[in-house]
């Protein structure tokens, strides 16, 4: 079976080809931005991709191709699409494929605003630790895991949920498609603004999620989110968090470079455990992943202690990029407000008397979106300084784009100090100049930030050892 994926280089395109590629199955590719973690990845595991879109370069013997959203951009002008199309090759959306391949396993869809991808790997990474072999799809390149897809032997497949449309001709959301037998639902916040305009069609997406488990299907959920309660009344939910809850909870939490604290199940029982992982949220994460297999029998206290200290967790969710640098660098995933607060605020936690410098690219829709404006208001808030790189321009036309300027201009105005930058160099000429040796750098983006998660750590490491 060969599969050629046209937009390969997206997160979840590429988990779903090392699915296939862990099956034996020829996967090959092409995209039109190629950039690391993925194109790193993309050659660790030799699959072969050309950058462009070329008919050309399509090879002869394909049985099926996947179209991922990032090369449905330009439709009507993409030639490898014409290409497949004139073959007649079946054509299929990366999640419509997906869903294909794991019907009839033990699907576990475990979705949510965030925190979705650092659950998937810490799930898998779990199993693994119990003796298990799970198949998973994970939308982010783990740091414990080979890849980020993979069939597995077990019969459960755990699958990152993701809601957002499938195509622009199928506007429902891509974890419909995954023929979930349980849930873990790891937040609910108004995300996607370009394709959920309003907080109710947004909440409809996970609504429909929920009413696909069967009545007495194991739905695990976190505990702080008023429209989870409001959207599951009714059935049967085990619930986890931070605070005491009637379902699992963290306690005694003491934070430091190993964080430690206790997981409390409904019975009472305390598990002891401990974590490198920076964040409130990363213990959240471990107690909701916890949940779902102690619920599900599928790991004892031992494997669950053992393999929450092991787990490193995923690139760009808070990962140090620096070696030696006096200046540590760590890359955050910022797709949206929650994701960058939840950043800035475990810098904060792990690094009290640090001045936090945040590289922000305002790449999503959402953050390039004049309903978003007001998000500018706090996100920053407690930063002591945001260096800016430019709004993207693909898209553009299709929602109310603001513009860097207008970006700027919002920050400065409840009090940050902010500065904007037309590319990554300009940024690399201030910091080598301005950084004194005590701050701590956040870059936070979910585009490929001009190269800087390359390029900083590396002069960092060369100047501020």
């Amino acid at each position: 079976m060969n599969v050629y994926f046209l937009g390969i280089a997206g997160a979840g395109v590429s988990a779903l080809a090392s699915v296939l590629a862990s099956e034996g199955c020829g996967v090959s590719g092409s995209d039109d931005g190629v950039f690391p973690p993925v194109s790193t990845y993309l050659d660790r595991l030799d699959i072969p991709y050309h950058v462009g879109f070329d008919a050309g370069l399509v090879p002869d013997d394909i049985d099926a191709a996947v179209i991922g959203s990032s090369a449905k951009l330009d439709l009507a002008h993409n030639p490898e699409l014409a290409e497949l199309a004139a073959r007649g090759v079946p054509r299929h959306s990366f999640a419509g494929y997906l869903g294909l391949h794991t019907q009839g396993r033990d699907n576990v869809v475990i979705a949510g605003s965030f925190g979705k991808s650092t659950l998937t790997a810490l799930v898998a990474l779990l199993m693994r630790e119990a003796g298990r072999d799970p198949g998973y799809f994970i939308g982010a390149v783990p740091l414990d895991l080979p890849t980020t897809g993979h069939s597995g032997a077990d019969p459960t497949f755990l699958i990152e949920g993701d809601e957002y449309i499938i195509s622009e001709d199928d506007r429902r959301p891509k974890f419909v498609l995954y023929h979930p037998d349980c849930a873990l639902i790891s937040s609910l916040i108004h995300d996607h603004l370009n394709v959920y305009p309003t907080l109710a069609s947004y909440e409809a997406a996970f609504a429909e999620l929920i009413a696909m488990l069967a009545p007495d299907a194991l739905l695990v959920c976190a505990n702080g989110f008023e429209a989870l309660h409001r959207l599951t009344q009714g059935r049967r939910v085990v619930w986890y968090g931070l605070e005491p809850c009637e379902g699992y909870h963290a306690a005694d939490i003491r934070i430091g470079e190993i964080t430690r604290f206790d997981l409390v199940t409904p019975g009472g029982a305390h598990i002891a455990l401990q974590t490198g992982q920076l964040g409130l949220h990363n213990i959240e994460n471990i107690v909701g992943a916890a949940a779902l297999l102690l619920e599900r029998g599928a790991i004892d206290a031992d494997a669950l202690q053992r393999g929450v200290a092991k787990f490193r967790g995923v690139e760009r969710r808070l990962d140090k990029k620096t070696r030696a640098s006096r200046v540590p660098v760590y890359e955050g995933f910022g797709s949206s407000y929650e994701k960058a607060r939840s950043a800035i605020e475990a810098i904060a936690l792990h690094f009290p008397t640090r001045p936090a410098v945040v590289v922000f690219e305002p790449h999503t829709f959402s953050w390039r979106n004049s309903a978003s404006l007001a998000w500018y208001d706090t996100v920053f808030e407690g930063v002591a300084r945001v260096l800016l790189l430019p709004t993207p321009e693909h898209g553009a036309g299709s929602h109310d784009q603001l513009t860097q300027d207008r970006i700027l201009a919002r920050i400065r105005a409840v009090g940050v100090r902010a500065d904007a930058f037309a590319d990554g160099a300009s940024i690399l000429g201030d910091l080598v100049h301005t950084l004194t040796g005590d701050e701590v750098v956040l870059l936070l983006s979910s585009g490929p930030l001009d190269g800087l998660a390359r390029s900083l750590p590396a002069l960092l490491d060369d100047t501020l050892d």
